[in-house]
């Protein structure tokens, strides 16, 4: 059939061309002088980078007066991703298994990693009720994560592979029931999964609040109990117009990092108000300092770390291809804000 090119259909065609061209530049825009920069990040405590430096103003005021600071809010990775892919966010905190899945799924064009942000903080906890102690019992369970394809996610079946299990989308018995965190909470207590393989403050609020045990810290599975959980990526091109604003950036971020390292109840009390604006609800304070001891702040992206649960990714078929990283990393920006500092610098892969 012989398509018709009228002016109608040539009118569709430079729309989406049109469409394709604004996601491509993506979300930094000016506006009355300012440019207008979007951050995305999660209200989990893995991610206190961002609560503490939105808090105390640092990213803001790094970024100077010419600079709009917006922020948009996700429940797990995948969904962060997505909106960084169609140009909403320009910088963003979140897991590694997305932001690679993020690359690869660009053709290595979308993203780059610019740092790190938090290791560890990610539990098993299970119902008592449920009996599980040993791998082999988590057979015919029901086991919640925050969202497919999400680090947690990836995390939990891995673990499951490793140890002969399959899930029921593959034909086992584990169902795996992704979640949103705060519904973890209530379907745990309410004894509708028997455990979630989550980051904190969840973990610790279905240990304190509904007599979850640790089944694992997800620690314990990595050499020298340390794993990238957080990271700071850029919109590739958001960093090639704005590199300025991208090293201010991560100035703020090794300032808040540092700040936490050596005010931790001073970061944690500032998170917990963030928390709860977001959330709806506050952490008692023993609380919130026993979700803090399962984890640790660092701008080092922890790059072997990454490596391997992008290596996981790829056997669990969340990857098309074996992953080929070469060019996610981008360290410039940070490691002129270590120079600066008189801090090690970070090896780029």
């Amino acid at each position: 059939m012989k398509l018709l090119y009228t002016p109608f259909l040539r009118g569709i065609i430079l729309c989406f061309g049109i469409t394709l061209l604004l996601a491509a530049c993506g979300n930094a825009s000016s506006s009355g002088g300012k440019t207008t920069v979007t951050l995305g990040y999660f209200p989990n405590l893995t991610h206190i980078v961002a609560l503490v430096g939105l808090a105390r103003g640092t990213f803001q005021h790094d970024l100077g007066s010419k600079v709009d600071l917006q922020t948009k809010v996700f429940n797990a990775g995948p969904n962060e991703i997505q909106a960084l892919l169609a140009g909403d966010i320009d910088i963003g905190f979140v897991g590694p298994s997305p932001a690679v899945n993020g690359y690869t799924q660009s053709g290595g064009q979308a993203l780059r990693i610019i740092g790190g942000a938090s290791t560890g903080g990610v539990l098993f906890v299970v119902r008592p009720g449920a009996h599980i102690r040993s791998p082999q019992d988590l057979a015919n369970k029901k086991i919640a994560d925050p969202q497919v394809g999400g680090t947690q996610d990836v995390a939990l079946r891995s673990y499951l592979q490793q140890h002969g299990l399959k899930t029921t989308d593959q034909g086992g018995n584990v169902q795996i029931v992704p979640t949103a965190n705060s519904n973890i909470l209530t379907l745990f207590k309410e004894g509708q999964i028997d455990g979630a393989w989550v980051p904190e403050p969840y973990a610790t609020r279905l240990i304190v609040e509904d007599g979850g045990q640790v089944f694992l810290d997800e620690r314990s599975l990595w050499p020298n109990g340390q794993f990238t959980t957080t990271l700071v990526v850029a919109r590739t091109a958001f960093l090639n117009q704005h590199p300025d604003l991208v090293t201010k950036f991560l100035e703020a971020e090794v300032e808040t990092v540092q700040y936490i390292q050596s005010n931790q109840q001073e970061a944690l009390s500032l998170a917990n108000s963030q928390i709860k604006s977001l959330t709806g609800q506050a952490m008692p304070s023993k609380e919130l300092t026993m979700a803090y001891s399962h984890m640790s702040v660092t701008y080092d992206p922890l790059t072997t770390t990454i490596a391997e649960q992008a290596n996981r990714a790829y056997t669990l078929g969340f990857l098309r291809g074996q992953p080929n990283l070469g060019g996610i990393y981008n360290f410039g920006p940070l490691n002129s804000v270590l120079s600066s500092k008189g801090l090690a610098t970070i090896a780029q892969p």
